[in-house]
């Protein structure tokens, strides 16, 4: 009884002293990290307020993290092909995805239709959200409206086949804001879908387009200048850089009212010491001065969340917009 004791013992000690050997390589891998150069994937072209973001925290990450930040313009599919590259990508936060609310929408529209490659709570880990950016509203110069409701009077009198509105692509959030607007004023507009946000604006600007919309910061400096005419916010309050722009709810469209957000994510399975490494490098860069100057002229608010966070206000939107995307039968092509 004794010498089995022992040998039980002696075997006990062995292990212990494997796992001993073992957690120390563990945590030197991951407190070594990131080794290597950290990729951000930003799921549309380049030139549109996402892609604008994710430059202007990979600067300050690349600082602060000591490997370079650098970031990868996916688009297609309104985000959904960058998304599924971040999404089977290895999970050692060495690939991240940096996305908007339209990741809400296309998802969505892709679950409904069977068609989902990707699921926002179980192929990805959520990092932190990164900005507010309100979504705004825009119609071009050439039509003779100030705000939202004035410009339902001039689709009306227009008739369906004459009003183009634009998006950044089938299943997108403006492709969902457009069918809301025509469903609840009852007018007509005809769906032109684009590739990014940079040549949806440009084709409003040339006049093209009469009507369309993105983040707040794609079209802020257009209105300002007057080649673009804002017509409504879709956030819960005005903006502070467009103070004068009223909300859809303010004009009776209350349907139309959704949170814009930016934030990282990180392929499911991600250590959780990465993840905290990687929120507390993405909270410093929201809390430096430089990025909270840039964004404030653009009319975006610097944020630095917690995970739970950015868990709970995605989850949220998907509850919102799910039964939208069901009534319209919103299509991602």
């Amino acid at each position: 009884m004794a010498r089995t004791t022992g040998r039980r013992s002696l075997l006990l000690g062995a292990t212990l002293s494997t796992a001993a050997l073992a957690a120390p390589a563990i945590v030197r891998a991951q407190s070594a990290y990131p080794d290597r150069p950290v990729r951000v994937v930003v799921p549309f072209p380049a030139g549109g307020t996402t892609d604008m973001l994710a430059r202007l925290f990979a600067q300050r990450m690349t600082e602060s993290m000591g490997q370079p930040v650098v970031v990868e313009n996916r688009g297609g599919a309104g985000g959904s092909l960058g998304a599924d590259v971040v999404a089977k990508a290895a999970p050692d936060g060495h690939t991240l995805l940096f996305h908007n609310l339209t990741f809400s929408s296309t998802t969505v529209a892709l679950q409904l239709a069977g068609r989902a490659p990707h699921d926002i709570e179980r192929d990805f880990a959520p990092v932190s959200l990164a900005a507010n950016v309100p979504m705004l509203l825009v119609a071009s110069a050439t039509v003779p409206a100030k705000d939202l409701r004035e410009f339902v009077a001039f689709a009306k009198a227009t008739g369906q086949t004459g009003v183009f509105y634009g998006s950044t692509g089938p299943g997108s959030i403006m492709n969902l804001a457009g069918e809301v607007l025509k469903r609840d004023a009852g007018i007509g507009m005809e769906h032109v879908p684009f590739r990014g946000a940079a040549p949806l604006v440009q084709e409003m600007v040339a006049g093209r387009i009469q009507f369309g919309g993105d983040q707040l910061s794609t079209a802020l400096g257009h209105v300002r200048s007057g080649t673009l005419k804002p017509m409504a916010t879709l956030a819960a309050q005005r903006s502070a850089a467009l103070p004068e722009v009223p909300t859809v709810r303010e004009q009776g469209f209350p349907n139309m009212e959704l949170r814009g957000w930016n934030g990282f994510f990180a392929p499911a399975r991600t250590p959780e010491a990465v993840i905290a490494r990687l929120n507390r490098d993405i909270a410093a860069a929201a809390a430096h001065p430089e990025v909270r100057r840039r964004m404030e002229e653009v009319g975006a608010e610097p944020v630095g969340s917690s995970p739970a966070e950015l868990r709970q206000a995605v989850a949220e939107q998907v509850a919102q917009i799910r039964p939208l995307v069901a009534e319209l039968r919103l299509q991602v092509e």
